[in-house]
């Protein structure tokens, strides 16, 4: 941890307004992209963000410098407010079922063609796939491709282990590339 992270954590105990704006500049924007990413409606997202910083603001107390980086801690409280905040909807969802077994008989191969690399449409068309996932799945796939963070990061962040972490990620990339090639035939 560099001295800056150190002495903003410090001013985060001492629940200090400064620390608490430069907290929310140097972080904001990532922690209401997950939002934005994960639930539905930009309302829905900026009322989350605002709980995500209210919690971690109340209980910085609970940050262990030894588990994680502020930054994945920060994604953890994003991560369960977005997840609860789902589970309370009222609103059916319809998420995509691979029952044929299809997207698990892809080979890693035929995954990275299709998403190795992708174009403009091809960016389009993740995007629209993502909506068809389960937010457990969604979040994986954002987590480790739109804000990079590693496995071991991932699973601090949804409560698991890296192994875990590792299968659930191959899985719903097979999954995301079977619904890419559904949307588009």
């Amino acid at each position: 941890m560099t001295k800056a992270e150190q002495e903003l954590i410090e001013g985060l105990q001492r629940q200090d307004p400064k620390a608490q704006c430069l907290t929310l500049q140097r972080y904001g924007k990532v922690i209401f992209a997950q939002m934005a990413r994960l639930v539905p409606g930009k309302e829905n997202a900026e009322e989350l963000y605002q709980d995500v910083f209210v919690k971690a603001f109340t209980h910085i107390g609970q940050y262990d410098e030894t588990r994680s980086s502020l930054r994945t801690w920060l994604s953890r409280i994003a991560y369960n407010a977005a997840v609860d905040w789902l589970r309370h909807q009222r609103q059916p969802v319809v998420y995509f079922e691979d029952r044929e077994g299809k997207a698990e008989a892809l080979s890693d191969q035929e995954v990275d063609e299709t998403l190795g690399h992708p174009n403009a449409e091809t960016v389009q068309l993740i995007r629209a796939a993502l909506k068809h996932l389960p937010p457990e799945e969604r979040a994986v796939i954002t987590m480790f491709y739109y804000e990079e963070m590693s496995l071991k990061e991932i699973a601090f962040v949804t409560g698991s282990i890296p192994t875990t972490i590792a299968s659930k990620l191959s899985r719903t990339r097979k999954k995301l590339c079977r619904i890419i090639k559904m949307l588009q035939s």
